[in-house]
């Protein structure tokens, strides 16, 4: 794609906008903002016909770790930036960064070099997924760095993170868990609950305490059971709560990812990555966090025991997986992928939509694979 103009105005597309889609529709982008969406006769402007394609907001990741051979459990802002820029390649412009369980000095220096990456735009903010998780159920976590998530602690890394940590995931049955969603609610950070064994008498009151994030449904959880429904049961009931699907068609099953999706509707889903630094790189062993991990044909997993380490995923994928191997609509993967994230990180007035006024972040697919053509990110081409 060409650099795009100060004033631009894409043509010719199929445009996904909150309202349903336009056919053919237009985009005009002025700077960094998206002046017009509509249909009929373009305004003036420089045109850019883009044959047909479809036209969506920018992806919004949740939950990463890496990817391009990165990782964002790193101490230099470098590395993490090669990690956001192989996803961006990929139509994410807005994602958190998320860190796997570490010891608190290590995770206090790799929030330290990931705020400079906030500070700069680049990052949205990061995801701490531990280190206060349940052991059963830590999957490609460390058990040796676990532990339970005391006041002082989660203070630590809140104040390391100077007001850059935007959601952790937590197991509430472990002790201090309630007050830690407490804790973190009052300091406007989201709490996520996630590599729990809770059962549903123990999930409920995290709910009622503030928790409204389920971090990647059915995955690192006690599982559902028809007479105990435990956190997949409570979270997925619940309207208050916004479920997390890794959507590659390995961590869950289409007819599951259908079922799921379907029951918490398009105000709820919210597709992750849960890539690791292996994501957009060849096969071959990677670490994620201190552990071992191999990949073999794009899947990852723990070298020894082969447990599921991560996601080679990324957001164009899933989108197409939503669409083709679940058989959602495109406003709903739209949603899942833009506009339920951007409502969830409390910046829907900035992104997550084709609208105007809000930030030129778009992705060109091609309509018949859903491939992307193209990435617009304030105003700018990526790819």
């Amino acid at each position: 794609m060409k650099v795009a103009d100060d004033d631009l105005v894409l043509t010719g597309g199929r445009v996904v906008c909150p309202e349903g889609v336009l056919d053919p529709g237009w985009v005009a982008v002025s700077g960094k903002l998206i002046s017009g969406v509509g249909t009929g006769t373009p305004p003036a402007g420089a045109q850019l016909d883009v044959g047909g394609a479809l036209v969506v907001p920018g992806f919004i990741d949740l939950h990463c770790h890496g990817g391009g051979g990165a990782s964002f459990s790193t101490t230099d802002p470098a590395v993490a930036a090669a990690a956001i820029a192989a996803h961006r390649r990929h139509g994410t412009t807005t994602m958190l960064a998320s860190l796997v369980s570490d010891p608190l000095p290590v995770l206090t220096r790799q929030l330290t070099a990931l705020s400079e990456l906030v500070d700069d735009g680049e990052l949205a903010g990061i995801h701490l997924e531990g280190p206060f998780i349940a052991r059963m159920r830590c999957g490609a976590h460390d058990p040796a760095a676990l532990r339970e998530p005391d006041t002082a602690a989660v203070a630590t890394l809140l104040d390391a993170g100077r007001g850059h940590v935007r959601m952790v995931t937590l197991a509430p049955e472990l002790h201090g868990g309630i007050t830690a969603i407490r804790q973190l609610t009052e300091r406007d950070v989201v709490a996520a609950i996630g590599h729990t064994d809770g059962v549903a008498e123990q999930i409920r009151p995290a709910v009622e305490a503030g928790a409204t994030v389920a971090t990647h449904l059915f995955n690192g959880m006690r599982p559902l059971h028809h007479r105990e429904p435990g956190p997949i049961g409570v979270l997925l009931d619940d309207e208050r709560v916004t479920v997390e699907l890794i959507c590659d068609l390995v961590h869950v099953h289409p007819t599951v990812l259908r079922l799921a999706a379907r029951h918490a509707g398009p105000t709820r889903t919210a597709l992750v990555t849960d890539a690791m630094s292996a994501t957009d790189a060849a096969d071959g062993t990677y670490r994620l966090g201190r552990l071992a991990v191999d990949v073999r044909d794009g899947v990852a997993t723990l070298a020894g025991n082969g447990a599921l380490a991560g996601s080679t995923l990324t957001m164009d994928a899933a989108f197409r997986n939503l669409v083709h191997g679940a058989g959602l609509g495109l406003t709903e993967a739209v949603r899942a992928t833009a506009g339920t994230p951007a409502q969830l990180l409390s910046i829907a007035d900035r992104t997550g939509a084709l609208r105007p006024g809000l930030l030129a972040d778009l992705v060109l697919l091609r309509d018949d694979d859903l491939c992307p053509m193209g990435v617009l990110r304030h105003g700018e081409w990526v790819t």
